[in-house]
């Protein structure tokens, strides 16, 4: 707002300095910069975002394995735990042992997280895992990506805009400050003769 009050200094008027004038000229480049460069900077980030993130997607979902577990016994003293792939607190995920069948047939054992409230032996449950039956994450899916590219291009934009605008506060900020410095060299010089009578006979 403070950009697009600067352009008044655009108007005509006697009393207008070249300071005014300069600081219209700030504030136009300022509105340029904001409303051209900062959308076309999120869109270019969103865009490299998304190419990126669609190729994570294609290459997880190529490399990542559903496969079925079966529960072995439960693993006391352990507390269940929220899933953190998707953040929901409802979904609650116990320790057991369990056995399963990698991609590649290898067969596997050991501890992991079961989407289970209360697992018992022989219990049957989905487990995410690479080609060798390494345990893993589940992939990102394309909304989830598409999700995080537009925020990614939303917060370049709005960066973008922040750095502009305080680049115009900057200058503006210096000017301000150069205009003071020769308003009180003009009352230094002034100072001696002030109040005195007959100044400037």
């Amino acid at each position: 707002m403070r950009a697009i009050r600067g352009l008044w200094h655009w108007r005509h008027n006697p009393l207008r300095r070249a300071t005014d004038l300069a600081e219209a000229w700030v504030a136009l480049v300022t509105l340029v910069l904001i409303t051209v460069a900062a959308p076309v900077i999120g869109s270019l980030v969103g865009s490299a975002a998304q190419d990126s993130l669609q190729r994570s997607v294609r290459e997880q979902q190529h490399s990542r394995h559903l496969v079925m577990a079966t529960v072995v016994r439960r693993l006391r003293g352990a507390m269940p735990e929220p899933d953190p792939d998707t953040g929901a607190a409802h979904d609650i995920r116990s320790r057991v042992v369990a056995d399963w069948t990698a991609p590649d047939g290898t067969r596997q054992h050991g501890p992991v997280l079961a989407g289970l409230k209360s697992p018992h032996q022989g219990d049957r449950f989905r487990l995410w895992t690479d080609g060798h039956g390494r345990i893993t994450t589940r992939p990102l899916d394309a909304p989830t990506a598409t999700t995080h590219a537009v925020l990614a291009g939303f917060g370049a934009a709005l960066l973008t805009a922040g750095l502009v605008d305080s680049g115009r506060r900057l200058i503006v900020w210096r000017m301000v400050r150069r205009r003071y410095a020769r308003w009180d060299q003009a009352w230094d010089r002034a100072g001696p003769d002030w109040g005195k009578a007959g100044t400037g006979s």
